[in-house]
C-alpha cells in the first residue's frame, strides 16, 4: 500500500504544473500574435512561410497523431508493467490532450470562418 501513496508525488505534481504554465504562456503568446496581425495585416504578409496552408495542416495533425501514439503506447506499457514512472505517462496523455484540444479549437475557427464566407453575399 506504501507503494501506491509514492506513485507521482510532489515531482509529477510539480511537472503537472509546470506544463500547465507554459500551455497558458503558448496562449497568452497566440493571442498576442492574433491581436497583432489584426491591427497589421501586411507585416504578416511579408513574414509568411513559404508552406502552403495545406501542408501546414498536415504536419499538425501529423503532429498530434504522433503524440497521441505516444501517450498511447506509454499507458499500454504502464499497464502491462513495462514501466512504473506514472508522471510520465500522465505528462504523456496531459500532452497528447492539449495537442488534441488545441487542433480542435483550431478546426472549430476554421468551420466558423467558412461558414461566415459561406453567408456573405456576392
Amino acid at each position: 500500500m506504501s507503494g501506491i501513496s509514492g506513485i507521482g508525488g510532489a515531482a509529477g505534481v510539480q511537472d503537472i504544473m509546470s506544463l500547465r504554465s507554459r500551455i497558458l504562456e503558448q496562449q497568452q503568446f497566440i493571442r498576442q500574435l492574433d491581436q497583432s496581425g489584426a491591427s497589421a495585416p501586411e507585416a504578416t504578409k511579408a513574414e509568411a512561410p513559404s508552406s502552403d496552408f495545406a501542408s501546414t495542416l498536415k504536419e499538425s495533425i501529423q503532429s498530434v497523431n504522433e503524440s497521441q501514439q505516444r501517450a498511447a503506447a506509454m499507458s499500454n506499457a504502464y499497464e502491462r508493467g513495462e514501466t512504473t514512472d506514472v508522471a510520465s505517462v500522465m505528462m504523456a496523455r496531459a500532452e497528447a490532450g492539449v495537442a488534441f484540444e488545441g487542433a480542435l479549437q483550431t478546426r472549430n475557427k476554421l468551420l466558423g470562418a467558412y461558414q461566415e464566407i459561406m453567408r456573405m453575399g456576392l
